[in-house]
Formats: structure tokens, sequence, C-alpha cells
């Protein structure tokens, strides 16, 4: 009896953490840019009035949030917005061009000096935010600090590229938020 305990919680052990390492593989160490803010890109978004998706949209920021191109088929996209919040320990940052109906952009979670992304599916019901696998194959996250409060400004440079179904997307550029 005392041999299949002590069985049984090894294996539940190891099988944690062989789930643990899993999940590791997809994330991915950020780098730290003081100067991000200053940027000219980052510059220019406080001179232009946020994007509205669609007539009855609650506007968040009085300036734009963020300039990010995504190509993915023939046309490229570059009406993405950015909005930021902080849970417990664990920032999220919303890229994302949602229009009230359907949305196409990612989520990053960042923690312990580590982020993790997941790309938004554009196939879901209004008001709905589901995630689609993807193949991450590269992905790089700049941001100006690397611990982060309620009620701080984030400023952030996103380069990634993952493979959806058949065919590649990139997502590329600059964005930043009041952290909620």
């Amino acid at each position: 009896m005392v041999k299949t305990v002590y069985f049984n919680l090894v294996f539940v052990l190891a099988l944690s953490v062989l789930s643990c390492k899993a999940d590791e593989k997809n994330f991915e160490k950020f780098s730290i840019d003081k100067n991000l803010s200053q940027n000219d890109t980052i510059k220019l978004l406080s001179k232009y009035p946020e994007i509205k998706l669609f007539s009855n949209e609650k506007i968040e920021s009085k300036t734009r949030t963020a300039y990010i191109v995504q190509h993915a088929g023939i046309l490229p996209m570059d009406n993405y917005k950015c909005s930021a919040s902080l849970k417990n320990d664990t920032l999220q940052i919303l890229l994302n061009n949602n229009n009230g109906y359907f949305g196409n952009g990612i989520s990053i979670k960042v923690f312990e000096n580590s982020f993790l992304i997941n790309d938004i599916d554009p196939k879901t019901l209004h008001g709905e935010v589901k995630f689609v696998k993807t193949m991450p194959l590269h992905q790089k996250l700049i941001v100006n600090k690397s611990n982060f409060k309620k009620n701080d400004s984030i400023y952030g440079f996103i380069d990634y590229k993952t493979k959806v179904d058949s065919f590649n997307k990139t997502f590329r550029g600059y964005f930043k938020a009041l952290i909620k």
C-alpha cells in the first residue's frame, strides 16, 4: 500500500514537472528600453486621435495607442489598438482591431521578465475573445520597464511571426497604454 501511494505521488509530480516544461517552450524573455517613450513612432501616436473601429465604440484613450502592421494574406492591416491591464502579478496587453463582431490580433501576457503571446481567433461571435492555436516562428517584445503597476504607462515594440493554418502571419509595430 505504501509503495502504491509513493508510486502515485512520484507519478503525479513527474507529470506536473513535464507539463510545466511543455508550457515553458512558448515563453520568451522580453527586453527593456527605458528610452522607448522617446521613439519617433511612439511620439507620433500622441499627435493623432485614437481610431474608432465601430460607431458606438467607447474610446478609452484620446490619442492613438498603437501602430501595428499585420501581414496575413493579401492586404496589410494597420487598424490596431492597445489596452493593458494588471491582474495580480501578470500584465495583459491586448493588441486588437475588434470591431464588435470580429477581431484579429494578439494577447501578450507579461510576468517574471517573460512573455507569452496568444493569437486572437477572428471567427468568434459578437463580443467574444477566443484564441487560436498557432506555431510561433519568431517573437520579440521590448517594453520600457520590467515592474508594472496600475496607472503606469507602458510603451512597447512587438515583432512577431507565426504560422496560422497554412499561412504565415507577421505582426510588427509600436504601442502604448495606461495600465488599468
